[in-house]
């Protein structure tokens, strides 16, 4: 018992160090005492699932976990960061393989479903594409709308569908994710998870941009040429490069024209610089999981990376609307 509890010790001052977890120990402070009422009141659920009512025995009583909350999401967060396989893991704290996947499958949701912090509004954060619209228009913010890859395990063969996640762009199986920032490059928005196969665009479709845009006519946002349409149907609203002039067209045309796909490209660069920062966790080089845990995994890493991008100084002073606009959105 002496020497577990040693191990366990010992890990976790190893596995807390921003090095291995990516986040400041100040920062996984706060984060811990977030996730505690939620992690909390699921485990709750799950054991009244589990009895099929409720409780038979007084509180405490049972087998103790073997993880505290501090080393569930210590755990989840060097998995995250490093890709440290969950064997790897449970050798470092003296336990088995599937304590550290249960953990991990434990934490992961919360940090998925947490939102996006605000830039100068501590406590608020970002859940949906609606939020992020009505938070744009609130306090003015340009978006900056770009589309990123992640190569993914090939689907076993035979099976239906397994051609969707053959991305045409890089011709390997990808999942694709669109993120929003602001003028910034602090991430605002991260998800739109779509097979490799289906366009930027369909993908963001799909999520009701259309209609926030109709809703929200001051918004406006730069986006790159996979958004064309976009920007053909909302011209008002969405930047998109133009087209090349054709070779007989006069010659103030085209250097207009490269001129402005030179300007346009330096405005839309910070949301390239965001999808940059999720790449430095490694899990989004190359992610070698279950697809069906992607998402997540990808949210979860945005949403730690807007907490950290929330904090860089700002120039932009903050509305007193937003926060009754964000619920009328709701």
């Amino acid at each position: 018992m002496g020497s577990s509890s040693v191990t366990k010790k010992w890990a976790r001052a190893a596995l807390s160090h921003p090095a291995f977890c990516g986040l400041s120990r100040a920062h996984l402070g706060v984060l811990i005492e977030e996730l505690a009422a939620p992690w909390q009141a699921r485990r709750q659920s799950v054991l009244h699932e589990r009895r099929g009512g409720a409780r038979r025995r007084a509180a405490g009583a049972g087998p103790k976990p073997e993880l505290t909350l501090t080393d569930r999401v210590l755990v989840t967060m060097v998995h995250l960061r490093t890709n440290l396989p969950h064997a790897a893991l449970a050798e470092l704290y003296g336990l088995g393989r599937s304590t550290i996947s249960e953990a991990i499958a434990q934490i992961r949701p919360l940090l998925a479903t947490s939102g996006f912090a605000v830039p100068d509004r501590p406590g608020l954060r970002l859940h949906t594409l609606a939020d992020v619209f009505a938070y744009a228009e609130a306090e003015g913010i340009h978006l900056r709308i770009d589309g990123t890859e992640t190569q993914v395990r090939c689907p076993p063969a035979h099976r239906p569908g397994r051609r969707a996640f053959i991305s045409g762009k890089k011709r390997q199986n990808t999942i694709k994710t669109t993120t929003i920032s602001d003028g910034q490059g602090r991430t605002l928005w991260s998800g739109a998870d779509r097979p490799g196969r289906m366009h930027d665009q369909t993908a963001m479709r799909s999520e009701g941009i259309a209609e926030q845009l109709r809703l929200r006519p001051t918004v406006k946002a730069e986006v790159d040429e996979g958004y064309r349409s976009l920007a053909n149907q909302f011209p008002d609203q969405v930047n998109a490069p133009p087209k090349k002039p054709k070779d007989d067209a006069p010659l103030g045309e085209r250097y207009a024209w490269r001129e402005y796909r030179r300007r346009q490209p330096s405005r839309r660069i910070c949301v390239e610089h965001a999808n940059a920062e999720h790449r430095q966790w490694r899990p989004l080089q190359r992610y070698t999981g279950r697809r069906e845990t992607y998402a997540d995994t990808h949210r979860a890493i945005a949403a730690l990376v807007s907490d950290r991008a929330a904090t860089r100084t700002s120039t932009r002073k903050p509305s007193t609307e937003l926060v009754l606009v964000q619920q009328t959105a709701r």
